[in-house]
């Protein structure tokens, strides 16, 4: 890439920031562009990543960096998957090759990363708080120049209650936010005809603005308009736009200026609507019409497979098929939505639900065949949960599958709406554990301990394909109350993974291997880890150490806990999940209940954000792969480390 970078990118390789950017003439833009997404395009097809929504923010992003005085001016992401050429323009472009790598920059928004980063974003609807609350910082601090603040937030995010929360509250306090709303997806608007666009164009001129400034002004000398009639006012210039366009918008009643819809990807018009109204008093929403993978055909047929298509080929689009063969183990998702099905054909109580991620958690597959009793509520996860409590009130067995780090939002819901009643919802957490590199904002390593404190829940974490199954059959036939079953993202490991299913008594563990001297208690998919280290302690070292597979974290299994502690061996906890709250704080409080002093070795996620890498990367750093938890049972094992009764780490 490097290496013939100047002959292929003549413009790009000039912008080391913004301030470069802001040098070159507007028609040099277009060129610019069209370099930008070459350069995405070489770059994403061997290093994959975000692409379709990237190459659909280009020119929206081009045209931020080159009206605002970035980074003092701020620019607030939502979900940050759309920000890669943000990344590049602000001095990001030459380690752009290790996006989402070990060591490398980040897949999303940093702050920690760039000061040109001004939140972190990876998750949405966000964006509109976070950007009002910097505005209305920078109003009451009273910096001069005035800080610009914009909110960049798509289609789909908008439909998230907080972006409403936040809109809502911008409409009612006096503040400058600008918030751009990339309109790829979702219709908010008819198509415009050429009125609408003479329309769109004109209330975004400076003249224009001016003379409806003056106009305000003198009726307020009047006394024929007062502040508090400002937003009637508002209001009523809205509603005659729409009455002219022949079209409305969900904006009309607000008390906040709506510009738009315009062409997303004219640079130039782009560039003159935003000089002419970011200098606006009032918060103001620009609506732009973009299109997701837009320069690659097949991204632009496709957006969906191409939001992170994986390796392809940058001339013919050809994607890179993955490392599959015959017989070879399915995905998770793969096996949650098949299983669904499955139990569904035969349970007519049975729906599923999901937040905007119907194919990400393959409830798409139950959703081809019963579209009827499948329910996409969009980017809400919190109605997501309360809903499926009003279902399971009246009788129905909801299976909510929610990404793990994407249900933390939903955790008040979950008590208040699913708990307390002892609802029968199935929480279905896709993507539990560390993700790789997708990084910090998406790691799911908080569900165990924030499920496990939760009275009338149930928490499990199958370790393999054949128990994900069975706990879900389980959940459909024990229908007293709210269970949540934990699975990661990716393959699993039985390339025979459909199973005659069978019940599994709630709250019962498994011991895989006898052992003494030190006890291994893992859960879920870490489980395997667990088993080759005590395999290579035996076989290495001639340490016999039992491992256990404890299944539930809540409850736990008594009667196995107790049979381990009377064992007087050294306990080593091991799971894919926080260490503080999670199956290691379950076990010293269980021990500490009974009156058992044991020394205990917990192995999981430390009391620190993990950054991105591959996930065996950041297993070895996290201690928590093979080799690492046979070193713990060695070190166990040692009589300095067996003999004293008491916690020491």
């Amino acid at each position: 890439m490097t290496t013939s970078f100047r002959n292929n990118y003549p413009i790009l390789e000039t912008i080391d920031s913004p301030e470069d950017l802001r040098k070159l003439d507007v028609p040099q833009l277009t060129g610019l562009c069209s370099e930008l997404r070459q350069f995405l395009i070489m770059n994403l097809s061997s290093n994959p990543g975000h692409f379709a929504s990237n190459m659909g923010a280009v020119e929206l992003t081009v045209g931020l960096h080159y009206v605002f005085n970035t980074p003092y001016d701020r620019i607030v992401w939502d979900v940050g998957h759309q920000a890669y050429v943000h990344k590049i323009l602000t001095g990001r472009r030459q380690k752009f090759h290790t996006n989402r790598k070990l060591n490398g920059i980040s897949g999303f928004p940093n702050p920690e990363e760039s000061m040109y980063d001004t939140f972190t974003a990876g998750h949405a609807s966000n964006s509109i708080s976070a950007a009002l609350g910097m505005a209305m910082a920078s109003q009451i601090k009273g910096e001069n120049p005035r800080r610009n603040v914009v909110a960049v937030i798509g289609d789909a995010s908008i439909s998230g209650g907080l972006a409403f929360e936040g809109i809502n509250n911008a409409a009612s306090n006096r503040n400058n936010l600008l918030i751009i709303l990339n309109d790829n997806d979702m219709s908010i608007d008819r198509n415009t005809g050429a009125l609408s666009s003479y329309l769109a164009h004109l209330n975004t001129t400076k003249a224009y603005n001016r003379f409806r400034y003056k106009t305000y002004k003198l009726l307020k000398r009047l006394h024929l308009v007062s502040d508090r009639q400002k937003g009637f006012i508002m209001r009523f210039n809205n509603s005659i736009k729409s009455l002219l366009a022949r079209q409305q918008n969900i904006f009309e009643g607000l008390n906040i200026r709506y510009f738009g819809p315009i062409d997303g990807h004219d640079i130039d018009r782009i560039v003159r609507v935003l000089s002419d109204i970011k200098d606006m008093d009032g918060p103001k929403i620009l609506h732009l019409k973009t299109r997701k993978g837009k320069g690659f055909a097949p991204a632009e047929t496709d957006p969906a497979t191409w939001h992170a298509p994986g390796k392809f080929n940058p001339q013919t689009g050809e994607r890179q098929a993955e490392n599959t063969t015959t017989g070879s183990p399915a995905k998770y998702q793969d096996v949650f939505g098949h299983t669904l099905k499955e139990l569904a054909e035969t349970n007519k109580r049975i729906v599923g639900i999901t937040a905007a991620m119907s194919s990400g958690t393959s409830i798409d597959i139950i959703q081809q065949s019963m579209p009827d009793r499948v329910f996409d509520v969009g980017i809400s996860e919190g109605h997501a949960v309360t809903f499926a409590g009003g279902l399971a009130k009246d009788g129905l067995l909801p299976y909510v599958a929610i990404y793990s780090s994407f249900l933390q939002r939903a955790y008040d819901h979950i008590i208040h709406d699913v708990a307390i009643q002892r609802l029968p919802v199935t929480f279905c957490i896709d993507r539990a554990g560390l993700v790789g590199e997708d990084g910090v904002t998406h790691h799911g390593v908080y569900d165990m301990a924030y499920m496990r404190t939760i009275p009338n829940m149930t928490v499990a974490a199958p370790r393999n394909e054949h128990w994900l199954r069975n706990l879900m059959f389980t959940s459909s036939k024990k229908a007293s109350g709210p269970i949540a079953i934990r699975y990661p993202r990716g393959k699993g490991e039985l390339p025979e993974w459909k199973n005659e299913m069978h019940e599994i008594e709630i709250g019962k563990g498994e011991c895989l291997v006898e052992g003494d001297r030190v006890a291994v208690l893992a859960v879920g998919t870490i489980v395997s880890q667990a088993l080759k280290a005590v395999e290579k302690a035996k076989s290495e070292y001639g340490i016999n150490a039992a491992l256990y597979d404890m299944v539930f974290i809540k409850p736990l299994d008594n009667e196995l806990l107790h049979d381990i502690a009377k064992k007087n061996c050294v306990i080593i906890t091991v799971e894919d999940g926080v260490k503080r709250g999670g199956l290691g704080s379950a076990v010293m409080e269980w021990l500490a209940a009974h009156e058992y002093k044991r020394i205990v070795r917990t192995i999981g996620i430390p009391d620190q954000f993990i950054t991105h890498g591959t996930v065996a990367e950041l297993h070895k750093i996290c201690g928590m792969d093979a080799e690492s938890i046979c070193n713990a049972i060695v070190d166990a094992s040692k009589p300095k480390n067996y003999y004293i009764n008491d916690f020491n780490k």
